[in-house]
């Protein structure tokens, strides 16, 4: 059986999906700006994401970047340039969650194949998923710190957590580092890295080991996972408003959109 979405025009950045022998197959396309996650594009992952939960035929789900050289590069950073205060910056990040919370809880496994960097909302989506496989040369990260002065959600830093260790966290958010494939595979973050001729090969190989072992079992076990990570969180709304509504923050989209780095005063 094969399900595809109606195709657009290739200068537009959008989210494609498609049904083929029980697996989803999600793809991100913005290649012009290596797949920069727009809000249109998170609207249509969510949608995509509720409509795989409701069919029982789907399986396994596999996300993509097109292009061959990136996962996803982050949020499109010119949609900041209209933020007014930090309340803006509040309702942003509930947005990321709304948008985000259908992968995070599909009832079925999930694999994130990465070609060349998963940053930002890449790493979010990655860390959505249940296993990665990456190129040996990917890089990972949310170099927040260093480009655009804003910050996250307590849902999107529990992820990290979970899935990355705190240390590997901190050095992502306060040092802006980015981290190598090659660490994250010892670290356990990475199930395996393969040539990028081989990465869908093995997406798909892995998508057949899923395939044969108990749903219910898989689902139960996963949605607890998330649960357990969803459970309690605190309200940080005070923390995410100072940051989006800093001069800060201002400073760093104004630098960013004009390709220039930013200077930082703390105010």
């Amino acid at each position: 059986m094969t399900v595809e979405n109606n195709p657009q025009p290739e200068n537009i950045a959008q989210v494609h999906y498609a049904l083929r022998n029980h697996i989803a197959y999600i793809t991100f396309d913005h290649v012009a700006a290596r797949n920069a996650m727009t809000v249109a594009m998170y609207q249509s992952l969510q949608s995509i994401c509720e409509d795989i939960a409701l069919n029982p035929d789907i399986r396994v789900a596999i996300f993509r970047g097109a292009g061959g050289k990136s996962f996803v590069s982050g949020s499109d950073i010119a949609q900041f340039s209209g933020f007014q205060s930090g309340a803006d910056g509040i309702r942003y990040e509930e947005d990321i969650d709304q948008y985000l919370g259908p992968l995070a809880t599909l009832p079925i496994p999930s694999i994130a194949v990465i070609d060349g960097m998963a940053v930002g909302g890449g790493l979010a989506i990655a860390s959505c998923c249940d296993f990665r496989i990456s190129t040996p040369d990917a890089k990972f990260g949310v170099p927040i710190a260093r480009t655009l002065g804003n910050c996250l959600s307590p849902s999107n830093i529990a992820y990290l957590v979970v899935n990355l260790g705190i240390h590997i966290v901190k050095r992502m958010l306060l040092l802006a580092e980015m981290i190598s494939a090659k660490e994250l595979l010892v670290q356990g973050y990475l199930l395996a890295t393969y040539d990028a001729d081989q990465l869908g090969k093995e997406a798909d190989s892995l998508a057949e080991r899923l395939i044969k072992l108990a749903p219910i079992t898989q689902k139960s076990c996963k949605l607890t996972v998330a649960r357990i990570v969803k459970h309690n969180l605190p309200n940080c709304n005070d923390l995410i408003e100072e940051c989006y509504g800093s001069a800060d923050f201002k400073n760093g989209v104004a630098s960013f959109l004009k390709g220039e780095p930013a200077t930082w005063v703390g105010k």
